[in-house]
């Protein structure tokens, strides 16, 4: 790395390297370039935890720059090219890494990056607690929402910016990695084992994963033309397949509801420690192996994790603020499920929901809850409520219709609160927006209709 300061802000700013203009997120991300694929190779030492890798980023200029300003925290960028010339001048200090261009990119121009780097990983520390990178007791998670990814790879780390991934992790042997997308290569050399992965639709960097741990993969039976897998210690395998018995109902249930699942397979990743909430990815899910039960606490966990490989993997918001259109659809899918499951009706969880909310403080914006409050539990019930009120409202076939207009018009790409209210305009024929509005852009609840 060349010595010398860090621009000051108005510095890179005139470089070109204009934020993403997300509050949630102020300093992540940048509109100045878009990246199209992440080439990844990884080597993982676990004893150690150390982490050398090479990324190979193929972007696009969206403006005039002479500087290229990626994401990356915790780790030591150590050799720059850029459309294979050596960079010499690149600056890193606190949560960014700037290369600074000897001749400015022009708006349009395609260019690629090579970052050769390394360090020990560790979670990202902000206002949610632990994200990125996180060491268990005998392997690795990934849990990068929001802001997770640089603690892993140098980005461009915005949800809007989604590009395709190839993923190549050399770890210790006996220890499978697991990543998105599908495994294309496996090698074992001495006591070190490489997995490559493509993820071939668009991803969001914060989607993007590597869990790596004494796994052993399972089939479990496919259902709707999907491929399902679990990925568990030996000693969790039988448990887990109990767990996961009804996903093969769960998936069929959601592609009748929600459209065709995204992706060429699902695979569920189950920890041998204890995890606090499951986790997301894109074409997988983490479970600890605290989750691994049949009782409906369990088992609207699953089929909300499953439920975002639709709402918030394939259809991905293009800001923060509209997480509603992340977890109030997938907290729905869990009501989806309960009655298909007879557990429960729908409107029986959706009361429940309400009553809950009714007793509790009323003074957030599921719409816009703000930073410190977009993973409260009332953007979640409250999200999922303001579905149901439009569902009495149109029906169940003009519902189910649009949720299927909307993940196929949609599918692979970002969205917005204004993007679902045109298509539920169009599809059911209402003012969708008098609709929703007081459910997402009003403190006081709303009446159950």
């Amino acid at each position: 790395m060349s010595s010398g300061e860090l621009p000051g802000p108005a510095a890179v700013l005139s470089a070109g390297a204009k934020a993403t203009g997300d509050p949630y997120v102020p300093g992540h991300g940048t509109d100045a370039y878009r990246v199209l694929h992440y080439d990844l190779e990884l080597d993982y030492r676990l004893a150690s935890n150390r982490l050398t890798g090479r990324a190979v980023l193929a972007a696009v200029a969206a403006r005039r720059t002479s500087a290229v300003v990626l994401d990356m925290t915790g780790l030591r960028a150590l050799k720059i090219h850029l459309n294979g010339v050596r960079v010499r001048k690149f600056t890193q200090r606190a949560e960014q890494l700037v290369v600074h261009c000897e001749q400015p990119l022009e708006a349009g121009s395609e260019f690629s990056l090579e970052i050769r780097y390394d360090g020990n990983p560790q979670p990202r520390r902000g206002l949610w607690g632990e994200v990125g990178w996180e060491e268990l007791a005998d392997g690795v998670l990934v849990a990068g929402q929001p802001n997770g990814a640089p603690s892993w790879f140098p980005c461009n780390d915005h949800p809007r910016n989604k590009a395709s991934y190839r993923i190549t992790v050399t770890t210790d042997a006996g220890y499978r990695a697991v990543c998105n997308g599908l495994l294309v290569g496996q090698a074992v050399r001495s006591s070190r084992q490489t997995w490559v992965y493509e993820q071939r639709e668009p991803m969001a960097t914060y989607l993007a994963t590597i869990q790596i741990g004494r796994y052993g993969l399972v089939s479990l039976p496919d259902s709707a033309g999907v491929p399902q897998f679990v990925a568990a210690p030996a000693h969790l395998v039988a448990r887990a397949e109990t767990a996961l018995a009804r996903q093969e109902t769960m998936m069929s249930t959601f592609v009748s509801r929600f459209g065709p699942y995204p992706f060429p397979e699902y695979t569920v990743v189950v920890t041998a420690d204890a995890l606090e909430i499951p986790l997301e990815a894109q074409s997988l899910s983490i479970l600890g192996r605290n989750h691994l039960d049949t009782g409906w606490e369990s088992q609207r966990l699953i089929a909300h994790e499953l439920a975002h490989q639709w709402f918030g993997n394939s259809l991905t918001l293009g800001m923060w603020s509209d997480i509603w259109l992340h977890e109030g659809f997938a907290c729905y899918a869990e009501w989806i499920w309960s009655e298909e499951a007879g557990v429960m009706p729908t409107h029986a969880r959706a009361l429940a929901a309400w009553q809950r909310l009714d007793a509790g403080a009323q003074d957030l914006l599921v719409g816009d809850p703000g930073p410190e409050l977009m993973f409260d539990d009332r953007v979640y019930k409250r999200g999922a409520l303001a579905l149901h009120a439009l569902r009495r409202r149109c029906g169940d076939l003009a519902f189910f219709a649009l949720l299927q207009e909307w993940t196929s018009t949609h599918a692979h790409s970002s969205v917005s609160t204004p993007d679902f209210i045109l298509t539920a305009d169009r599809v059911t024929g209402l003012d969708s927006e008098s609709v929703l509005h007081p459910w997402l852009y009003e403190e006081a609840l709303p009446a159950l209709p």
